[in-house]
């Protein structure tokens, strides 16, 4: 975080504070009940923006700034993510040393699988994402890990997410009390404020949306993961969920959790089923 970015945030924190009195009564609840939490989170974001198409929430900022949207779509013809498509596609076809692939550690060999990840082992008693599957397959398979955080296992999360688009996003909860656990947890999680800068995600991400903090414009919460992986100018590459979120703690000068943490898998799962029913998009370019 810049120092100027610091202090436009101040300056907005008093406004965020106000609203997030009112706000957060709305897409928050008591109970544990993940189809009102995500009926709820969605008719807020419905209600706030009401002249944007529901499905365009997963382009992030590029839903709510008109000009911004004319260049994205420019952008599109030639998207920067296009590398990294290549490469996963190809990582994602290459054999492992045993002569296995990924394709043999996912349901339908992998392929228009996104839109179910992250879920609830059941067996493990957490929550799995896509990129901690992508590592057990590999460690399965006598390899080694990759980082969480960019590159290889931003492009094999790519091309995957990329066999998905169009998919709605479908994510379970089982008849499980360590599954809602898991939700309120991740839901916990996205709207206690933390750092230096004392801002939730939901400061950002439900309370400004469409605001501006210097050039970039504050995507919506909902539909936000849809997208993922995405390459951000900002970073000059591209970028994982485990990413945004370490960066998203970061600019709150808060300390980020280490990649695949229980807190992170957790939030992953709760703005994953909040958006269920809305379009992959992924992968995502982003300023």
């Amino acid at each position: 975080m810049k120092a100027g970015s610091a202090l436009l945030l101040s300056s907005l924190s008093a406004a965020i504070v106000a609203l997030a009195l009112t706000a957060t009564s709305v897409v928050a609840a008591d109970k544990v009940d993940p189809a009102a939490d995500a009926k709820a989170f969605q008719t807020f974001f419905f209600q706030k923006f009401p002249t944007v198409k529901h499905e365009d929430f997963v382009n992030g900022p590029y839903s709510l700034n008109e000009d911004m949207k004319r260049q994205w779509l420019e952008k599109e013809e030639f998207p920067p993510y296009e590398f990294a498509l290549d490469a996963g596609k190809e990582m994602f076809a290459t054999p492992f040393k045993n002569g296995k692939t990924y394709a043999d550690c996912f349901p339908n060999g992998g392929l228009g699988i996104r839109q179910n990840y992250p879920y609830f082992d059941t067996k493990e008693g957490k929550v799995v994402t896509l990129e901690l599957a992508l590592n057990r397959c590999r460690e399965a398979n006598g390899e080694t890990p990759y980082s969480y955080v960019k590159d290889e296992m931003a492009s094999l999360t790519a091309y995957m997410a990329f066999t998905s688009r169009g998919k709605p996003m479908d994510i379970k909860i089982p008849d499980d009390p360590r599954a809602l656990e898991a939700f309120e947890n991740g839901k916990r999680y996205f709207y206690t404020r933390r750092g230096q800068l004392n801002f939730s995600c939901a400061s950002c991400h439900v309370q400004s949306p469409g605001q501006r903090i210097r050039a970039e414009v504050l995507a919506p919460a909902l539909g936000i993961l849809n997208a993922m992986p995405i390459y951000r100018s900002e970073w000059s590459g591209m970028g994982t969920i485990s990413r945004r979120f370490i960066t998203c703690n970061s600019q709150t000068r808060a300390v980020p959790l280490e990649p695949q943490s229980d807190e992170y898998r957790d939030v992953e799962y709760f703005l994953s089923y909040v958006a269920n029913g809305l379009p992959i998009s992924g992968p995502g370019a982003r300023p």
